[in-house]
């Protein structure tokens, strides 16, 4: 069996057009004629959604009007689980390919409707609806027989035209000729939706990138912390093999660890920071630590004056006192008399 495979994929590989790539998938294309589904490069090659997400798009197209997918209904038929299935789900819901709405049936019940959208970013064309022209109203004719043709028709001889006759038509030329039930108002509208802008939802991929943060630099430089910065970028190689360093980017790099150290932050928690769980393969290594050391930087630590809590305003409370003359209660600083005491006394006084 193995033989006859080779055989057959020798021969196929023979027989494709020109010369095959040096390196690369090599791609034999065979059409389908049946039970095939049309899946656009937008969704096979998006750059923002995860291959399960892209393969359950792809699953969800290749189902009939009305097929269940639910989360409980895609876990029961593929072998995925149902966190899997659901963060699938909400991946394709977030770039426009899925979308769900509760709504109201007539009897009052509600459920959720899922539409399931091959290529979103044609619904952002914008549609312009075709307008007819409103017609007179015309009496119902009916239509004339059509004549059969002759075999070998003569030329008509000259005939002198009558009063009754109609007068002859002069042709109209094909630019200005309309067919029926197409006026200039709804070739006019084919016209705008044929060049209206397209949207798409997907940036390009030559679109700009947002510029990357800078790296960050301590506020003094000094030898000391130059010295252990370089240090410990030049020993990372030891706990990390893939972070092999050359002399100009530890050049580089060496401030930015060394804001680090002025932050306070300890060399082993550095270490940790930029060789925990490094990607596999791991193709740039500068790069890598220079996005680690500008995303992860820690804030400076506060100082003892920022740890203080903030002082409590006491609110100083008036005591009631008794009247010595009335008994009344009034609110003084010391025992005496209340306010109309006072008053009366005065007035006895005088």
């Amino acid at each position: 069996m193995d033989t006859l495979q080779n055989t057959a994929l020798m021969r196929a590989l023979a027989e494709l057009p020109g010369p095959l790539p040096a390196r690369g998938v090599i791609q034999i294309v065979i059409p389908h004629t049946d039970r095939f589904t049309v899946v656009g490069n937008h969704l096979a090659q998006h750059p923002g959604l995860s291959t399960v997400a892209v393969g359950f798009a792809v699953r969800i197209q290749s189902l009939p009007q009305g097929a269940e997918i639910g989360v409980k209904a895609l876990a029961a038929r593929f072998p995925e689980g149902e966190k899997r299935i659901a963060a699938a789900l909400r991946e394709l819901e977030a770039h426009g390919y899925l979308q769900r709405a509760r709504t109201r049936l007539p009897n009052g019940r509600i459920v959720t409707r899922t539409v399931f959208c091959n290529q979103p970013a044609a619904l952002l064309r914008p549609r312009v609806a075709a307008v007819r022209p409103q017609l007179p109203p015309t009496a119902p004719q009916t239509p004339p027989p059509v004549p059969e043709p002759d075999p070998a028709p003569e030329p008509p001889a000259p005939e002198q035209p009558s009063p009754e006759a109609p007068a002859p038509q002069t042709p109209v030329p094909p630019d200005v000729q309309h067919d029926h039930g197409h006026g200039p108002e709804e070739a006019h509208a084919h016209e705008a939706q044929d060049h209206a802008p397209f949207i798409s939802l997907v940036p390009p991929p030559t679109a700009p990138k947002p510029p990357r943060p800078p790296l960050p630099r301590p506020r003094e430089l000094t030898p000391e912390l130059d010295r252990a910065a370089t240090a410990l970028l030049s020993d990372l190689r030891r706990h990390a093999p893939q972070l092999v360093l050359s002399e100009n980017d530890i050049r580089q790099l060496a401030p930015a660890v060394a804001a680090w150290l002025e932050r306070e932050a300890r060399p082993d928690t550095i270490r940790h920071t930029l060789t925990h769980d490094l990607p596999q393969p791991l193709r740039n290594p500068a790069k890598l630590l220079k996005h680690r050391l500008s995303a992860l930087i820690p804030p400076p630590l506060p100082g003892a004056g920022d740890l203080t809590p903030p002082p409590i305003r006491r609110i100083t409370v008036t005591p009631f006192q008794t009247c010595d003359g009335c008994e009344r209660a009034f609110r003084s600083p010391t025992p005496g008399h209340c306010r109309d005491c006072r008053t009366d006394s005065a007035q006895a006084a005088a």
